[in-house]
Order: structure tokens, then sequence, then C-alpha cells
């Protein structure tokens, strides 16, 4: 804030030029090559023919430009309708384009042997990124404004459908690059993009245009969601990725309602996602199942549902007594016991029902309706292998969790759980049934986890106990608080976030923890609501913001009327 306070004094009024010549060297520079070694970063050796990082680097100085010159000159009447926000946007567009330009030039340097190999756009962009990084600091804060203006619906369902493709388009770009730098610099440009129409209030905007149409908005991203197959083509890595990372998020959201929405800690949630996962593998045709019986898969859902139901309901009920520090010791020992257990049942400790630490491997691919899930099938002329079909059914699976979720969440039930998070002896003392729902938390939350394991069985073909280690329940909590604590967009992003980077980033993943570790930190100091949190979460760690505790109000009123 000092050196804010420090270039507001020496530039004055000048800083919004001084800003506007930094975004505009910042563009230019693009235009020009940035190296002369065309293996580096998706060529960047032409000249007016911008690529890769130049792109990325147009995006956000582009976005600085408008928003400037909606602040003065000719154009202030034309774009200043959308393009408000003063010095928040500019300067978090001059944060981002900086990291972008200079991790651009750090990665030509170290390909190359130095700063020598950098051609003059590189210069010339990443010395114009600088200037704007000043020239933003030094301008006077302003509020974030807040836009509320409607359009019609059919026009505002087709910006809906527009950015939910925009998004699906870049999931795709970014997942078929096969250079880490360039993934990391999409993932910089994306979360730049988000920061500056947040500040901007364009994104504040879409999400109240989204909430007006929730239901087409929620169709609209599972349509999405089903399309991005068709965008991998026959990339089994890609696929493989995503359906890990379904399966993940399916099992964190199931946890959502026992950390998020109930406020219990449970370090050993990924035993239920293992329960489920051992009941699909003894049920299924493998020649390693020692169980003897293959029912119909519909059936091995339900069982491995109630299964993992059932051992919520034995752990809850004497755990459940105690709470906050106490509650997470003991669930952390539930979740090494169900793992020391199913190492023992080999048939030399106890009834052979796991094979112990071989587990069992060799489950055959799911199949529903005279439908493989191993065989390669053609949609619309591209080829999906077992992955892609895999993805499809954890489709189904995310959107029945999303749906029991959201329901639970707005029911009678979701708001005691709620009063439990917040007060539980106020919410004793109020009449709501703290152990009851406590319990019913525990179990609902184990059966989701169950249902994920069961389809997770057949994905990985194989069960073994170190899959279920305290590492995996560590990042399922991990997912939550990151994403947002309570809402299913907020996990997903986590949960995508926690699954994603390591598979992309594979010469990162020695130093994973100490890379998630410092991302929590970080949370925890700028944003300890989370990524995606709800307006009750924020208000909590923001007590001081009227704006946000009078939409707080009027969202407790319009559940309340319903």
């Amino acid at each position: 804030m000092r050196i804010d306070a420090l270039l507001e004094r020496l530039l004055g009024n000048a800083a919004w030029l001084v800003a506007l010549i930094g975004a505009a060297l910042t563009t230019v520079g693009t235009l020009l090559p940035w190296t002369y070694d065309r293996s580096i970063l998706h060529d960047l050796t032409v000249y007016f023919y911008p690529a890769g990082a130049q792109v990325y680097t147009i995006i956000l100085g582009g976005l600085a430009l408008v928003y400037l010159l909606a602040q003065r000159g000719p154009l202030a009447g034309l774009l200043g309708v959308l393009f408000r926000g003063g010095s928040g946007p500019v300067r978090m567009a001059g944060i981002f384009a900086t990291v972008v330009v200079w991790l651009t030039l750090i990665a030509i340097a170290a390909a190359l042997g130095g700063m020598v190999n950098v051609d003059p756009g590189g210069f010339v962009s990443g010395a114009g990124a600088l200037i704007l990084l000043v020239g933003s600091r030094a301008m006077p804060v302003e509020e974030t404004p807040e836009l509320n203006g409607e359009l019609h619906d059919i026009i505002e369902i087709l910006i809906i459908a527009a950015v939910l493709g925009g998004l699906l388009l870049t999931a795709a770009y970014a997942l078929n690059t096969d250079q880490a730098w360039i993934f990391v610099l999409v993932l910089i440009m994306v979360g730049g993009v988000a920061a500056i129409l947040q500040k901007g209030g364009l994104l504040g905007w879409f999400t109240r245009m989204a909430g007006r149409h929730r239901r087409v908005t929620l169709l609209a991203a599972f349509v999405v969601a089903f399309l991005f197959p068709l965008t991998q083509g026959d990339s089994d890595a890609n696929m493989s990725i995503a359906t890990q990372i379904l399966i993940f998020a399916a099992t964190a959201i199931g946890l959502n309602i026992v950390v998020g929405l109930a406020g219990l800690l449970d370090l050993g949630y990924v035993a239920f996602l293992g329960s489920g996962a051992y009941v699909g593998a003894m049920l299924s045709a493998s020649t390693f199942a020692n169980i003897g019986w293959t029912p119909p898969f519909p059936l091995v859902l339900l069982i491995g549902a109630l299964v993992a139901g059932f051992l919520g309901i034995i752990i809850g009920s004497p755990t459940l007594r105690v709470s906050g520090d106490y509650l997470a010791i003991v669930t952390l020992a539930f979740g090494e016991i169900f793992r020391l257990t199913v190492n023992n049942l080999d048939g030399t400790n106890g009834p052979d029902l796991t094979n112990g630490p071989n587990g069992i491997p060799a489950i055959p691919d799911l199949e529903l309706f005279g439908f493989n899930f191993g065989d390669q099938h053609t949609i619309f002329g591209v080829t999906m292998g077992r992955f892609a079909n895999y993805y499809f059914v954890l489709l189904i699976l995310i959107a029945f969790v999303i749906t029991v979720f959201a329901r639970l969440n707005n029911s009678r039930i979701g708001r005691g759980w709620i009063a439990i998070r917040e007060d539980e002896r106020a919410a004793e003392a109020m009449g709501v049934n703290t152990f009851g729902l406590k319990l019913l938390a525990f179990a609902g939350g184990a059966m989701l986890a169950g249902l994920a394991g069961t389809i997770k069985a057949h994905h990985d073909v194989s069960v073994t106990p170190d899959q279920y280690v305290f590492l995996e329940s560590a990042f399922l909590v991990a997912a939550i608080v990151l994403g947002g604590m309570g809402t299913v967009a907020g996990v997903l992003l986590g949960a995508t976030i926690l699954k994603l980077l390591p598979e992309k980033l594979r010469f990162f993943s020695e130093y994973r923890l100490l890379f998630f570790g410092a991302v929590l930190i970080l949370m925890m100091r700028f944003r300890p609501e989370g990524l995606v949190a709800s307006r009750r979460r924020q208000l909590e760690f923001h007590e001081e913001d009227e704006a946000l505790a009078e939409r707080v109000e009027d969202d407790v009123a319009e559940v309340t009327a319903r």
C-alpha cells in the first residue's frame, strides 16, 4: 500500500496515460518475434502472427486497453456502459500480463541458455507489462461497480451458451497441449481474465444472469460436459484424466455434505470410497474375486452404497458424540483401520475376501444392456475409447450426486446442518436434532462415496489397499477448502485443480505437497472463503462488507418465502 501511495504521488494524473502506454506496448510487442527458435513454446518467431503466449498476452493487454479507454477519451461513452470498474481491472491486467510475459521470457532463456536469446518483441511486451503494472498501481483505488442491467431472455441465454462454449474450447486447448509451460501460462491467463472481469463487475453480472436462468445454465453445462470427449479425438490420456477428475469430484461433493454443510471434519473419508470399490471388485466377474456371486451392476451400485452408508452409521454413532479435533482424530483412525482391515482379509488373518495386499486385479469392464465399456464406439465420426465410455456414465453419476446435494442443501435438513455448523449448542437449544442430522450427514455422504467407488473399481481394473490412504482423504478435504465449502461449483473447481495439475505437470510431482501447502496458505491469507464461496460464507470472512450483507439478507428472505 505504501508503494501504491508513493507511485500515486509521483505520477499523479499521468498514471492513466502511463498505464495506457504500457498496455499498448504490451500488445504491440506480441506482433514481433520473441525468439529465433521455432521449437520453443509453439513458434514465437513470426512477425504479425501471434501464437501461444503472445495470444494470452494480447488478451490481457487488450482487456487493459479496453478498461482504460472506457475511463477517458472519445470511446468512454461507448465502452463505459459495460467496462466500468476504475483501476481494479487494470491492476489485475497489469499483474497477470507481467506474470505471463516474464514467465514466457524465463522459459525461453531456460531453454536456450540466457536472456540474450530473447528477440526484441519479448522485451517490448515485457517492458510494456511492467509500465502497465506501475501505471495501474498509481491509479486511485475505486470500488467495484455492480452491473444490474437485464437483457432479453434469448440474448442472455445466448450469452450463457457462448461463455460455456468458450470454456469448453479453452479446456480442450489446455488439455491437448503437450508442453507444461504452455499449460501453466493458459491457467494464468484464464485466472487473469476471471480476476479482471470480477474486478470490473462483469463476472458478478454474468453470475446473476446465470442465476435467473438456472435450469438453462445447468442444462447447458451438462451439454458442454457431454460434448467434451468430441474435442479430444482419440486421446485416451486426456479422457483418463477427465474420468479421474469426475470420480474425485463426485467423492468430494459427498464429503462436502459432511464438511461443508454439517461442519464435521472427516479425515478418513476415502475409506467409504474404498468400501464401494471393494464391493464392486468382490461382486465382479474377476477370477480373483472370492465371493462367487456376480449380480447385475445396478444391484452392485445399490449394495456398494448401502455398505458404505452402513459403515458411516457404525462409525458415526459412537464418534459423533465428540467434536472438533477429537472427531478428526477418530475419523483419521477409521481410515487407517479400513486400510489395515482389507490388508488382512487374505485368508491368513481372517476370511479370504480381499486378497490382502495383492488386492483384486483383472476386474472386467462394465457391461450394461449389452454395451461393453471396454469396446470402442464411434459417435459423430469420433472414436470413443473405454475412458470416454466411463466418462459418460460418471457424468450421469455426477448429475445424480449434485441433485442429491442441492436438494438436501435447500431443504429443512440442509438448514439444520448449517445451523449445526455455525453453532451446535445454539441449534440444539432451538430444537434441532443435532445427533440425528449429524448421523444422516455421515451416512448420506458415505453412500455417495460408495456409489463412486463401485464405478472406480471397474475404471481402475484393480483395487488394492494402498489406493485408499490418508493422503487421499487430505486431498479431498483440500479440494473443498480450496473451492469453497458448501458449494457445488467450488468443489468441482477445487477437485479439478487438485487432480489436473499433478497429471499435466509431471515434472512437478515430487513437489506437489509443497505446492498445495503453499496454495492453501495463500488462500487462507487472501481468500479464506474459497475460490467460489457462497455469500453466507463470504460474509463470515468479510463482515464489514455492507453491500454483501444486504444481498445475503435478500437470499435469506427468498429462501424463507419458498
